[in-house]
């Protein structure tokens, strides 16, 4: 099991001068400590237009800033968009081997189509061709990185024979991964050879089930790049407190807070029916959870929040049905303040990661 955490990037209103520096700095501090700690991986989102939720527009220059400022941990580049209404594939090639290089190779990329109205139109985007473009993109990407020219006559984009320059720095070249937000997602990743970047929030037993369909059909898939990134990546909140009370109090306050301001969200299929969007993908759970911001009613079955000991049960269960990586939302507009974030990460790498740490790669600690 290995742990990261992920990045929305949200800024809650009222913004001042420097809300949005703020919250970029308090993130590259985070990052810091996660760094020193022996956390694998960082990820940050690409979204536009999306007020409060997100203000992550430009995260291939955020991550830039983080692999820039640690030396062990990952860099997760996801998602990139593979709509060449948002990204050219070529720019999505060039950029993301840049940031492999001055990463030294540590980069991972994670891929996606988008799955708000509020986004696609923006860029006026037709939901009904972003899986073909999705598809098509994925399947040219490792082809740009490794080929010395590349030539291209397609849907989503076509183009000469062109060397694309540069080349990522990892042979023969980064992990890709696809974001898996609506059912049958995982069945594409797992078709094409591509890590599961689970962005959902279910059940135990469903993702469970979902796993073990993943693995089976990723065992016969015919693989879009060089190689075959079977590994399942899953979402969840932090906070970790030694009282355990404190813990899933402040706890549930951020995953309430987070999914109050996803239910907001108008998906594209709301407001756009189309057989290529066959579900609301993460809303139905998240308008169903959060009655109002920072809602508590209950725990949620799988957070992990409360004290060490707690945590170190739920991390164990999502252990034993297939997930091998776990990354951590740590706020969410700013809610939980930046000292308790920074506690709580020491805490978890002190507690709860020495349970999960084999002989071989044991955690630092960091003050």
């Amino acid at each position: 099991m290995k742990f990261g955490i992920f990045y929305e990037l949200s800024v809650p209103r009222p913004w001042g001068p420097e809300s949005e520096r703020t919250v970029y700095l308090n993130a590259l501090e985070q990052v810091r400590l996660a760094d020193e700690l022996g956390f694998d991986q960082v990820w940050c989102v690409e979204h536009h237009f999306l007020e409060e939720y997100s203000h992550s527009s430009a995260p291939e220059l955020f991550l830039t800033a983080c692999a820039m400022q640690t030396q062990r941990i990952r860099i997760g580049h996801g998602i990139v968009v593979c709509v060449p209404q948002f990204n050219h594939p070529v720019r999505i090639a060039e950029r993301t081997a840049v940031l492999d290089i001055l990463s030294g190779g540590r980069l991972e990329v994670g891929t996606g189509r988008s799955a708000t109205w509020t986004e696609l139109a923006g860029f006026q985007a037709d939901p009904d061709e972003t899986k073909k473009t999705w598809d098509e993109i994925v399947r040219c990407l490792p082809k740009m990185w490794t080929q010395e020219r590349f030539s291209h006559q397609g849907r989503a984009f076509s183009m000469p024979s062109r060397a694309i320059l540069p080349k990522p720095y990892q042979k023969p070249h980064p992990p890709l991964w696809v974001a898996v937000t609506s059912p049958g997602t995982e069945l594409d990743a797992a078709d094409r050879g591509l890590g599961s970047l689970g962005l959902t929030f279910g059940g135990i037993a469903e993702q469970e089930t979902k796993i073990a369909e993943y693995r089976r059909r990723i065992r016969v898939c015919d693989p879009v790049g060089d190689f075959v990134n079977e590994q399942v990546n899953t979402v969840n909140f932090l906070y970790c407190h030694e009282d355990a009370a404190t813990g899933i109090k402040t706890g549930q306050r951020l995953a309430g807070t987070f999914n109050y301001l996803a239910a907001q969200l108008l998906a594209a299929r709301e407001a756009y029916p189309t057989r290529s969007y066959p579900s609301l993908g993460l809303l139905p759970q998240l308008r169903q959870e959060a009655a109002g911001p920072g809602d508590g009613a209950r725990v949620p079955e799988g957070l992990c929040i409360g004290d060490p000991q707690r945590v170190i049960e739920v991390v164990k269960r999502w252990e034993s049905v297939g997930v091998d990586r776990i990354n951590f939302l740590l706020n969410a507009m700013e809610t939980v303040p930046q000292e308790q974030v920074l506690e709580s990460l020491r805490l978890f790498a002190s507690e709860v990661m020495p349970a999960f740490a084999t002989e071989a790669a044991a955690p630092a600690a960091a003050g």
